[in-house]
């Protein structure tokens, strides 16, 4: 009777469970973020370092045609006043062949010298004729480089705004993208949370009846001694039967998880920490915790459940429930864990 209400009392709530569920996706909900916010700050890095060599071009662009174009507008502004002094000269000519012109008209008497002169002015007031002509064509053409130079500049003012807009869409995008990461996220942690404890559920339905199988955290608990003899990494029939169910609970719970989750099974081998004697197949118990781990996953695998679906790993003595050396401690060491997770 004693052993009857000890085990009702263990057949009682445990709440243990639901805690370290809800623990276990808030610790994985903020690695998501974290890695969320790496990722975007990486994306974001290149995109505004790829940005800014772009604004540089482009500015150093923009300054060399500003120079280029203050030095054109110097050119222009010497030929312009080249010009003017060439008008200056060529009004006086002009000027002197009229005074000239006039004193020949009013003196018929006038000697050959007057008339030489007059000649020199008129050739004098050709070439400047031809320089003033000359100095116009180049004014032209410096007006028409001027003008082409605005353009270029205006040309790259536009790149650059459109260049910023871009980067301001880009920034937009992710941001959003960051935001809608955190919601998938979010929701497959929950729908993983939601299979995990359905599947402890049935476990714990089909597996109750044996008291060294138990539910620590996050992982459901099979005492070593229950599948396999002392150093070995071979089942016993009994560990068989155990397995079995084990199997068959993992392909139902398959049908229903959606495709799109990425989940496995990590099955973790533990043994106590007493060395192995050096007779026997295994070196060190770490050889012997991961060929326990292997040959649970080969099982799994033998009854139907697709390989890529499980995960082995040996621990060794490194991983204890408890610390301690009595044998009580070191039997709950002893233990192969079932883990329901993401790839």
């Amino acid at each position: 009777m004693a052993l009857a209400r000890a085990r009702q009392r263990n057949r009682g709530v445990d709440y243990w469970p639901g805690f370290v569920d809800a623990l276990s996706t808030l610790l994985l909900a903020i690695m998501f973020l974290l890695s969320v916010f790496v990722l975007a700050q990486f994306l974001l890095s290149r995109e505004i370092t790829g940005k800014d060599e772009v604004l540089n071009r482009l500015n150093s662009q923009i300054n060399e045609l500003t120079q280029l174009l203050a030095l054109e507008r110097s050119n222009a502004q010497d030929a312009e006043d080249q010009l003017a002094n060439l008008r200056a000269s060529l009004q006086s000519a002009q000027e002197e062949r009229s005074r000239l012109q006039q004193l020949l008209a009013a003196g018929a008497g006038a000697d050959e010298a007057a008339r030489d002169r007059i000649g020199v002015l008129s050739d004098e007031l050709d070439d400047e004729r031809q320089i003033s002509q000359r100095a116009l064509s180049q004014v032209e053409l410096l007006n028409q480089q001027i003008s082409a130079l605005r353009k270029q500049i205006a040309a790259l003012e536009d790149a650059l705004e459109a260049s910023e807009e871009r980067d301001r869409e880009s920034n937009t995008k992710i941001a959003d993208l960051g935001r809608r990461l955190n919601v998938a996220l979010a929701q497959r942690v929950q729908e993983l949370n939601r299979y995990r404890s359905d599947f402890f559920g049935r476990l714990r339905e089909i597996l109750s009846d044996r008291e060294n199988i138990r539910i620590v955290g996050d992982r459901f608990v099979f005492q070593s001694e229950v599948l396999f003899p002392s150093g070995s990494d071979v089942i016993n029939d009994a560990g068989r039967t155990e397995m079995q169910k084990l199997a068959d609970a993992i392909l139902d719970l398959q049908k229903e998880i959606p495709p799109e989750i990425n989940w496995v099974l990590r099955v973790d081998g533990h043994t106590d920490n007493v060395p192995l004697s050096g007779t026997g197949r295994y070196r060190d118990n770490w050889e012997l915790s991961t060929a326990r781990s292997t040959s649970v996953v080969k099982f799994l695998v033998e009854n139907g459940v697709p390989a890529n679906r499980l995960v082995a790993a040996g621990f060794g003595e490194y991983q204890p429930l408890e610390e301690g050396d009595s044998p009580e401690v070191r039997a709950r060491n002893r233990r192969i864990e079932l883990k329901l997770t993401e790839r």
